[in-house]
């Protein structure tokens, strides 16, 4: 009887410490990292195409976000405001050398379930919580916009970006009609690092000629009007 009670005793305890150890989940919180004092360094291309002055226009420059106060909003929830800096390209001058100067202020909520940022006064819902392949969520649920689909891609995927290599980057394509629009591409992705946060945001908004339509000619290939934009990782840290 004392050898039955021993293992039932020893049965219980092994049991107890295997709950104990047992690494929850990974739900993707690191890709979204909300540590206050950090900031990540951007390089932005920027086209412009206009069809009333007939030009094109490019732009280059650098963008600093970085999140530096935390305070509650108006829904009472706990938010973090994101202060963007920008150095203007200048071919005389390094970037190195230029000081930084506020472009504008953003906010960003990350919930259980959510990554939010308000850009621009219109609140996006950039990730879901859990991080899982082809899952898909409305990017425009906090806001008063159409239904916008967000999807996975892929996660966990190894990538180098601007020559860093991260081993862990999700790809949310947000939009991607794939050229089937004769007059109108619509292309509109980002990708996000563990333990950093966004590292490439790549926008096309392009429009062609109503008429005539070339057979087998994309519309990237007759841009009337519309733009072209690429956010791509430089540096991350902390200030």
């Amino acid at each position: 009887m004392l050898h039955i009670v021993a293992i039932l005793v020893l049965g219980v305890f092994f049991s107890c410490h295997k709950k104990k150890t047992e690494t929850p989940p990974d739900v993707g919180y690191d890709y979204y990292p909300t540590t206050l004092g950090k900031y990540i360094i951007y390089n932005v291309d920027s086209t412009i195409y206009d069809d009333f002055k007939h030009d094109t226009v490019y732009y280059h420059y650098q963008i600093k976000e970085k999140l530096e106060e935390q305070y509650t909003d108006n829904e009472g929830r706990a938010a973090i405001r994101m202060v963007r800096y920008i150095k203007k390209y200048n071919p005389n001058v390094p970037y190195s050398a230029m000081s930084w100067t506020i472009k504008d202020v953003w906010e960003v909520n990350k919930t259980q379930t959510t990554a939010e940022v308000v850009e621009e006064n219109v609140r996006f819902v950039k990730l879901a919580f859990p991080v899982k392949q082809d899952a898909s969520w409305n990017g425009n649920a906090r806001n008063t916009n159409p239904e916008w689909d967000y999807q996975y891609n892929y996660i966990n995927n190894k990538e180098t970006i601007n020559g860093t290599t991260f081993d862990n980057v999700l790809y949310v394509e947000q939009k991607d009609d794939k050229e089937i629009n004769q007059i109108h591409r619509e292309y509109y992705i980002e990708k996000y690092a563990k333990g950093v946060g966004l590292v490439y945001r790549e926008i096309k908004d392009l429009y062609s000629d109503l008429s005539p339509i070339p057979v087998g000619v994309k519309v990237e290939d007759r841009i009337v009007r519309g733009v072209k934009y690429k956010l791509t990782y430089v540096t991350h840290g902390y200030e």
